[in-house]
C-alpha cells in the first residue's frame, strides 16, 4: 500500500513539476512583454509632455494602463509559481517520509 501511494505521489509531482514548468516559460513571455509596454509607456509619456494634446494624453493614459495590467498579470503567474512550488514540497515532504 505504502509502495502504491508513493506512485501516486511522485505521479502528482510530475504533473506539479510539469506545470511549474509551463507557468515559468509563460512569465518569460509576459516579462519580455511588459518590458516593451513600459517602454512604450515612457515614449507616450515624453510625447503627451512635450505635445501637450488630449490625444497624445490619452495615449499615455493607455500605454500606462497596458504596461499596469502586464504587471499584474506577471505577478499573478510569480504568486501561482509559489502556490505550486509550495505544494511541490509538502509531497517532496511526504515522499521523504515514506521513504525512511
Amino acid at each position: 500500500m505504502v509502495m502504491m501511494f508513493g506512485k501516486s505521489l511522485e505521479k502528482r509531482l510530475m504533473e506539479i513539476s510539469r506545470r511549474i514548468k509551463k507557468e515559468k516559460e509563460d512569465l518569460l513571455v509576459a516579462e519580455e512583454q511588459l518590458i516593451s509596454l513600459i517602454n512604450d509607456a515612457d515614449e507616450a509619456r515624453i510625447r503627451s509632455l512635450v505635445s501637450e494634446t488630449a490625444i497624445s494624453d490619452n495615449d499615455r493614459r493607455d500605454s500606462a494602463r497596458q504596461s499596469e495590467n502586464m504587471e499584474k498579470y506577471c505577478q499573478k503567474i510569480r504568486n501561482e509559481i509559489h502556490r505550486l512550488e509550495e505544494i511541490q514540497d509538502g509531497l517532496l515532504d511526504k515522499l521523504n517520509v515514506e521513504n525512511i
